[in-house]
């Protein structure tokens, strides 16, 4: 049997497990991520429209352990959903909503030990690739913003931890360090400037956690990949519906989801720009998202966490950018690159945006305060 063939007879076992309804009469590919394999159903009904799924396999090399993934996103989908009902509003298009298998599980395992899950998909909704105006960046904000409002009671205990210290900027540090010191590829040498500026940076690893640990700043729901294509949006008023891409969902800092939209959607160059001429903070985008993010959380943050967005946009990029150096001294064995030292200029990116953040630092917390007054 070939590739094509089998994976076609997986996908087949792995639907006939899940309680749909209707006849299939169409399966294709769908989307355009990077981390599962994607495909959308299509399902006849007599006398009713057809009905469409989203039908999933999870990439088990990442996300190592499924069972705790998908109890995350059931734990927190039921969540929203029973929110959304008790408010009066429409549960099915404010979260995910995840199809059980007929055994009543929220995966199934197939006879080659794939993990398969699937989603009601949701119609007319549309998700946007890239931020076209500060309009989109605002209201992806507010999206993220509402997220953690709406679980700022969860119990955070309930979550698993999928991917262990994903934002742990100290850890990852160390890591990075290790990286440096064994220098096992011969190129330290190509980026004496960029390690540099990393080592010079040390002592602000820690602020965040160590702000968590002494208790000033609460753990909290946190989404961990935070871009605009995880938001869906009615494709005919434009409004917010809700997030998704549930997989990094786990216990966090809010700051890390605010920093992490920033470092992506607030450069004016791309992530792997090599004319660093081209990169630095907008602080009208900055001056943007902060809005919405504060709108959308609704005096759920707290001050000190307000107080702490500008570290937060600052240490994730800077996180980001030791991660891309680390994988550029070990080998390009975790980023995929197209292009020689690829990984390196995606590191010397994100260190010029921490490098302008650095120069407009007075002005980030001047924004901060200004937004926190307007609310």
């Amino acid at each position: 049997m070939n590739m094509e063939n089998t994976v076609n007879s997986q996908i087949e076992e792995a639907i006939a497990q899940f309680a749909t309804e209707g006849r299939l009469t169409a399966k294709q590919p769908y989307g355009n991520g990077h981390i599962n394999d994607t495909f959308l159903l299509t399902y006849e009904r007599p006398g009713e429209t057809a009905k469409r799924y989203i039908l999933q396999r999870m990439n088990h090399e990442i996300f190592k352990n499924p069972h705790q993934l998908m109890e995350n996103v059931v734990n927190v989908t039921e969540y929203l959903r029973k929110k959304a009902i008790e408010q009066g509003r429409d549960a099915e298009r404010e979260t995910l909503n995840v199809i059980m298998t007929k055994e009543g599980k929220s995966y199934y395992e197939d006879s080659n030990h794939n993990y398969w899950r699937m989603f009601q998909f949701m119609e007319g909704a549309l998700c946007l690739e890239k931020v076209e105006s500060a309009k989109d960046f605002h209201d992806s904000a507010v999206a993220f913003g509402c997220f953690q409002r709406k679980l700022a009671d969860f119990p955070v205990e309930k979550l698993h931890e999928t991917i262990p210290d994903f934002h742990n900027t100290p850890s990852r540090f160390r890591n990075f360090k290790r990286a440096v010191e064994e220098d096992k590829m011969g190129r330290a040498a190509l980026a004496e400037k960029e390690i540099a500026f990393a080592l010079a940076r040390e002592n602000e690893t820690s602020v965040l956690t160590e702000l968590l640990q002494a208790g000033e700043l609460p753990l909290r729901v946190t989404h961990n990949d935070t871009k605009l294509n995880n938001i869906l949006f009615d494709s005919s008023t434009k409004e917010v519906l809700c997030v998704i891409d549930l997989d990094t969902v786990m216990p966090g800092l809010s700051l890390y989801d605010f920093g992490d939209s920033i470092r992506f959607g607030a450069s004016t160059g791309d992530e792997d720009e090599k004319d660093l001429d081209k990169v630095e903070l907008d602080l009208s985008l900055f001056e943007a998202y902060v809005k919405g993010f504060l709108e959308g959380c609704s005096g759920s943050l707290t001050e000190k966490e307000i107080e702490m967005l500008p570290m937060g946009a600052k240490l994730m990029t800077y996180e980001c950018g030791i991660r891309f150096l680390a994988d550029f001294l070990e080998g390009d064995t975790y980023f995929k690159i197209h292009r020689e030292n690829h990984n390196l200029d995606r590191a010397r990116t994100q260190f010029k945006l921490v490098a302008d953040m650095e120069k407009k630092w007075s002005q980030m917390a001047g924004i901060i305060e200004k937004c926190k007054a307007q609310l």
